[in-house]
């Protein structure tokens, strides 16, 4: 959410900065006599000021993309240690997996299935529910092993 509010407020400075004369002259506009000094943003700056130093100049190792008539595969390996790959069917199930380092120095990795069933995402760092209380798992079993009698006199 925070990346987008960020992008946002980029996208709304780089549009809100004037023009110059010349600028606006080949796009067929006039702003008289005035001088208009554009605005230069350090873009790169701001919008990864967070990142490490190797997040900021990771290159591309290993890029491929197969489409196929009947599905497709893609990988994708940066020097910053992230990593996807998906495989597709013509039926539309996607299987494929992402992976990178966390700011604490942690391997993530995720895999997912995406089918007529929805998105199925697992990995480690994933939240899972708690063990069900042996006193509901009990009484879940006896309510299952004892239908309600169907006495109905109408």
């Amino acid at each position: 959410m925070f990346k987008a509010l960020i992008f946002v407020a980029l996208f709304g400075i780089a549009f809100s900065s004037p023009l110059s004369n010349s600028a606006l002259r080949s796009l067929g506009g006039s702003i008289g006599a005035r001088k208009v000094v554009p605005k230069v943003v350090d873009v790169a700056h701001v919008a990864v000021s967070h990142a490490s130093g190797d997040d900021v100049h990771a290159e591309t190792l290993n890029r491929s993309d197969d489409v196929r008539a009947d599905g497709f595969s893609t990988v994708l390996e940066t020097s910053n240690h992230i990593s996807e790959s998906r495989n597709g069917d013509v039926h539309g199930n996607i299987h494929g997996d992402y992976g990178w380092i966390s700011p604490e120095g942690e391997h993530i990795q995720l895999t997912y299935v995406a089918d007529e069933n929805g998105y199925q995402p697992s990995g480690a760092h994933l939240p899972t529910p708690p063990p069900i209380p042996v006193e509901i798992q009990r009484a879940l079993e006896w309510i299952a092993s004892h239908p309600p009698a169907e006495t109905y006199d109408h």
